[in-house]
């Protein structure tokens, strides 16, 4: 066997999120590096790797092969989750792609996203859109992180389903106001409960960083002027943009 394939600060905090011992279907698996880590690592047993393109598809069966692992991991073309059958794993990994894509699998065959234990997800963009999504469909935040990684940030969560009617609650000491309890679940939306709760350095980071560049547009819409209404508006939304980041690093610093 060849030697323990290294993964990306991203990847690897991916990989890290699966419970021990279950099997694995890692949607849109592209070079199969991942699943080779989870075997490797003796993670997972059996891990089903599928990709919607052939040719990146083609490179995972040689790394496994490569690897001696293809006893231990399957390769599927697959568009989202289509070729999978329900009850092949217990653990869903998708990865590296957008929130609105990987919206669209979940939702494409609900049958079998809703019989999974739980899900490892990576979204790559429309963060709060994608957790309000899992929310509303009654799943529950298990896991989060967020990595950065040559200068991006990537949030990452895991998440499992409780029943339709499970509803998550916001943050806060029980005297919060209807308002404040809005204002809360729409930051744990866009910044992840998990991360807001335990404080994330990386969060922190990320945070200041958009702090700095809220200031900047800020400063570039004054210099060029507030009379133009659509200037205005956007300074506005710019404006509560920063007002929520700085309420939210109060919180967590």
């Amino acid at each position: 066997m060849r030697e323990t394939v290294v993964l990306s600060k991203r990847l690897h905090a991916v990989a890290s999120m699966v419970s021990t011992g279950n099997r694995v279907c890692d949607v849109g698996c592209d070079h199969g590096f991942v699943p080779i880590y989870l075997i490797q690592h003796k993670i997972s047993p059996y891990v089903l790797a599928m990709d919607v393109k052939e040719g990146p598809l083609e490179q995972a069966k040689e790394h496994i092969r490569a690897y001696e692992l293809a006893s231990y991991i399957e390769t599927r073309l697959s568009d989202g989750l289509k070729a999978y059958r329900i009850e092949e794993a217990d653990s869903l990994i998708c990865a590296g792609m957008g929130g609105r894509l990987m919206m669209q699998i979940l939702e494409a065959d609900w049958d079998k996203t809703a019989s999974f234990d739980e899900l490892i997800l990576q979204p790559q963009s429309e963060i709060q859109q994608f957790r309000c999504f899992l929310r509303q469909q009654g799943y529950l935040f298990a896991d989060e992180n967020m990595i950065e990684e040559d200068g991006k940030f990537y949030p990452m969560m895991k998440v499992v389903k409780l029943g339709k009617d499970t509803k998550t609650v916001p943050q806060g000491d029980g005297t919060d106001s209807a308002e404040e309890m809005t204002w809360r679940q729409r930051m744990e939306d866009k910044y992840g409960p998990l991360l807001l709760q335990r404080k994330c350095p990386v969060l922190k980071r990320y945070l200041e960083r958009e702090k700095c560049v809220c200031e900047e547009i800020l400063g570039q819409l004054h210099k060029q002027g507030l009379k133009d209404q659509k200037r205005s508006e956007r300074y506005g939304e710019i404006n509560r943009q920063l007002e929520d980041c700085l309420k939210v690093l109060a919180e967590i610093t």
